[in-house]
């Protein structure tokens, strides 16, 4: 599934406050927030029982694409696609790279 696709099918479901507005942006935003935050204790918990992150890889991923959902919808309120997303960031981390302000750490 390419990345646009992806997009288009997950805003499919979209149904909260807002949308096209302000309020849509801010709805996102917080939602990403929130969801990340789930991840984050999820796998807190795995630390604080010393668990093997790998044997709950699923329920993390879950989350995490939970996460991406709402950066997704956000980013449809802020008028950019799923592709236009990642190409800004790859060549932001590129010219970072280019720039010497990226290192690869062995």
């Amino acid at each position: 599934m390419q990345l646009n696709e992806y997009q288009k099918k997950a805003y499919g479901t979209a149904v909260y406050p807002g949308q096209g507005t302000q309020r849509g942006i801010e709805y996102t935003l917080f939602g990403a927030l929130g969801e990340f935050g789930e991840l984050a204790n999820k796998y807190k918990k795995i630390l604080r029982n010393e668990s093997d992150p790998y044997a709950s890889k699923e329920i993390l991923m879950d989350e995490a694409m939970d996460g991406v959902w709402y950066v997704l919808a956000f980013l449809k309120e802020l008028g950019y696609t799923f592709q236009q997303g990642a190409e800004f960031n790859v060549n932001k981390l590129a010219a970072r790279m280019a720039a010497g302000t990226l290192k690869v750490h062995e």
